[in-house]
């Protein structure tokens, strides 16, 4: 009997032990979240060489020990900050490429994917930080480099691959296809919103767009 009771308060204490991390490790995602949000905010209004990490420990509130426990360096800290927008933002690295589906509305859904990626405000204004930085802290643009651009024209060239395979497109460098692809689709109303000059019809202007690329991309890939 005594080594039943023994027994249940062992498992008591377990889940309660359990329930007590499970606690602690919610705090503590929520406070570093807390840290990425006030950290992009003051990454790009001061710029990656402007920011200081007590001007973000400010911020968010708190010390600046408190900050160093969850972040050991501001480069740290920013690549959590690209991290977290892209992975929030990117929507071309989420948009299904089914390999059994048209591969001319597929195509299509990466590019349109691809624009509302690029145009969305907090992409934006990090491609405008890192290029403006880029002179002065080019690891910072690799790192970006690597996490964005890099990362979604591997997946499109993956789907092109297997579309070479089976004969949708003619045989080549499957990395080369993609980065055309994307190339085309930034060439056009994309670099008028980088520069944030007036596009007063944007959305049918990138609808324009998105036809003039599949339309360049099929006359030079499609079998």
């Amino acid at each position: 009997m005594l080594d039943q009771i023994y027994v249940r308060r062992e498992k008591m204490t377990e889940k309660a032990t359990v329930r007590e991390l499970s606690c602690r490790e919610l705090s503590a995602a929520v406070r570093r979240q807390a840290i990425v949000d006030a950290a992009t905010l003051v990454f790009l209004e001061q710029g990656y060489g402007g920011t200081t990490m007590s001007c973000i420990a400010a911020t968010v509130g708190g010390s600046k020990s408190t900050l160093w426990s969850y972040f050991s360096s501001k480069e740290a800290l920013f690549v959590a900050v690209v991290d977290d927008i892209i992975e929030r933002h990117s929507e071309a690295q989420m948009v299904e490429l089914p390999p059994d589906g048209d591969i001319t509305m597929v195509l299509k859904l990466f590019a349109q994917s691809l624009t509302n990626t690029l145009t969305s405000a907090p992409i934006l204004n990090l491609y405008r930080l890192v290029i403006s930085e880029a002179k002065r802290f080019p690891h910072l643009a690799e790192l970006f480099y690597d996490r964005g651009p890099k990362r979604g024209r591997a997946r499109l060239a993956v789907y092109i691959a297997e579309m070479m395979e089976r004969g949708e497109l003619r045989r080549g460098d499957p990395l080369v296809a993609a980065q055309q692809l994307c190339a085309l689709c930034q060439s056009g109303t994309f670099q008028l919103v980088l520069l944030d000059l007036a596009t007063p019809d944007q959305n049918s202007m990138f609808a324009s767009d998105i036809d003039v690329a599949l339309d360049t991309f099929c006359r030079a890939w499609r079998s």
